[in-house]
């Protein structure tokens, strides 16, 4: 390959490329869910103050990123006191959809 040339890269299938970024907004969501448990864990033992404005506008946002995805597996869980197991339900969720079900769709598309 000369200096001059462009490199060739094979062409993109856009389904692809749209499956790809669905298992990215996926994983994006995980890790906001893990960030809304240990923000939440924090909050808990009083290591974080919600007096904090910071603290609150985080505690906030991640609360309305993650309150419609966790409202309905609330309905269907039954109350466990304290514990709130719909974030883990969900992230097994997701961890199903994007490892099991999307490779299974990517290899249906190529």
């Amino acid at each position: 390959m000369t200096p001059l040339t462009r490199p060739t890269f094979p062409p993109m299938n856009t389904l692809a490329t749209l499956i790809s970024v669905v298992a990215l907004v996926l994983t994006f969501i995980i890790w906001v869910l893990v960030g809304q448990a240990v923000l939440s864990w924090l909050i808990a033992f009083n290591v974080l103050s919600m007096r904090s404005n910071g603290v609150r506008q985080l505690a906030n946002m991640l609360d309305r990123l993650t309150a419609p995805l966790l409202r309905p597996i609330r309905r269907v869980l039954p109350d466990m006191g304290g514990i709130d197991l719909s974030p883990m339900a969900l992230i097994l969720v997701i961890i199903i959809l994007r490892d099991g079900l999307l490779p299974d769709i990517a290899g249906l598309v190529v």
